[in-house]
């Protein structure tokens, strides 16, 4: 039986089950500091590159299409060569690509760079979802892949900082926030000496050769796939439409559809929503450990639905401290199911696959979002244009009508 309290879930892991769960948030965490800088340091890099905000919002699609190859990519690594091998290598790669931002010089190198970054991003969600989900016990995975998700938060919160403290306090160019994201490669050295493979892949991997993309996710799998799948895009789709746009929001001038804040307190809102987004993370572990998975997803994503609008309603700036988190607890609290659910619908020979395949598909279709947002806002504004995230999260709660509950059940080898 698990021990009560916030982290007493963590005792019923052992050593191997702790080590896992650390590398997988840490390398979650600098993914979203690499991946997030770009949204910081956005007003400041169009007006040097010269880009318009459709463009800008371009080059953040294409990113995320590029992280959606790197997770069906490293996916299919990860099955065939190991989970650890598989995570070290995508955290090499978004890190290096991240300080390379830093010397673009126009927008078609920046593009490249962010591919590149995307693909690593890709890889190491598929990598250590399911490296938490192979070495942690059915009846607190829920807790542990919420914890694991929940660093998205901090690895955002310190991007911020990053920012704030490069741009606002040292008064250096956007370039150098980049650099600072190289820093992540160096825990590819703590995880190559400390993190095994988890046992049921290590005999699963010996038992049988591993699958195609085709044997994991079709057949009798197809019409769940298929849900999954949607429910990831629509739900993907509404967290990058919202939140690769809210700085940019915050910070742009009156006159160009902004509120006009000032950069100290852009990235002090943001600051402030990241610790929403780390208690949704938590607790919808816990949510969805006592109550199912479905009940738990459909609850947040309408809920978030409903605080999008609410947030997109109001430029008055106290208002937006309380509503900024509260809105990011339930439009970003649900990723910590993604890992959960798919570990219990497929078996191990072919699990980093087939969450590689749902989420990065998923991935593809979200990638228009924020090219879609930054679109929309030059004619209809940014509080019309982030309304959009809003109407993603009732099409993703609508999926669930579709995907049985996974609560309880016992991964397979």
């Amino acid at each position: 039986m698990a021990r009560k309290g916030l982290f007493g879930w963590w005792h019923e892991g052992d050593a191997p089950a702790k080590k896992a769960l650390i590398a997988a948030s840490l390398g979650w965490m600098l993914d979203a500091f690499d991946v997030m800088l770009y949204a910081l340091v956005l007003t400041s890099l169009m007006a040097d590159l010269h880009l318009d905000s459709g463009t800008a919002g371009w080059i953040a699609s294409v990113t995320l299409i590029a992280a959606a190859a790197g997770g069906l990519a490293f996916g299919v690594l990860a099955d065939r060569l190991g989970r650890t091998r598989a995570l070290m290598l995508s955290v090499l790669l978004y890190s290096i690509f991240t300080a390379a931002c830093g010397f673009a010089q126009s927008a078609i190198q920046l593009a490249i760079f962010r591919i590149f970054l995307g693909i690593g991003m890709g890889g190491e969600w598929a990598s250590g979802a399911a490296l938490v989900s192979e070495t942690w016990p059915d009846r607190v995975r829920g807790r542990a892949l919420g914890f694991m998700q929940s660093s998205w938060a901090v690895g955002y919160a310190l991007a911020a900082v990053v920012n704030y403290l490069v741009q606002d306090v040292a008064g250096l160019n956007w370039r150098y926030v980049f650099f600072v994201g190289v820093l992540p490669a160096l825990i590819t050295l703590w995880v190559r000496r400390n993190v095994e493979e988890p046992a049921i892949w290590r005999r699963a991997r010996a038992e049988s050769k591993p699958a195609t993309i085709r044997e994991a996710v079709a057949g009798k799998m197809l019409g769940i796939t298929a849900a999954v799948t949607l429910m990831n895009a629509f739900s993907l789709f509404g967290w990058w439409a919202f939140n690769s746009w809210i700085p940019a929001y915050l910070r742009l001038p009156v006159a160009s559809g902004g509120i006009g804040f000032s950069g100290s307190l852009m990235s002090g809102l943001v600051f402030v929503n990241q610790i929403g987004m780390w208690f949704g993370y938590i607790t919808f572990g816990f949510i969805s450990d006592a109550t199912g998975r479905k009940r738990a997803y459909v609850v947040y994503l309408v809920l978030a639905a409903v605080s999008v609008w609410a947030y997109t309603s109001t430029a008055n700036p106290w208002i937006l401290l309380v509503l900024g988190p509260i809105t990011s607890f339930f439009a970003t609290g649900y990723f910590s199911g993604f890992g959960a659910v798919t570990a219990e619908l497929y078996p191990t020979a072919v699990r980093a696959t087939a969450q590689g395949f749902t989420y990065n598909l998923g991935r593809i279709a979200s990638a228009a979002a924020p090219w879609l947002v930054g679109d929309f806002a030059k004619t209809h504004g940014y509080p019309a244009a982030l309304s959009i995230a809003a109407t993603a999260f009732l099409f993703a709660a609508m999926c669930w009508t579709f995907i049985p509950e996974t609560k309880g059940r016992t991964i397979t080898s």
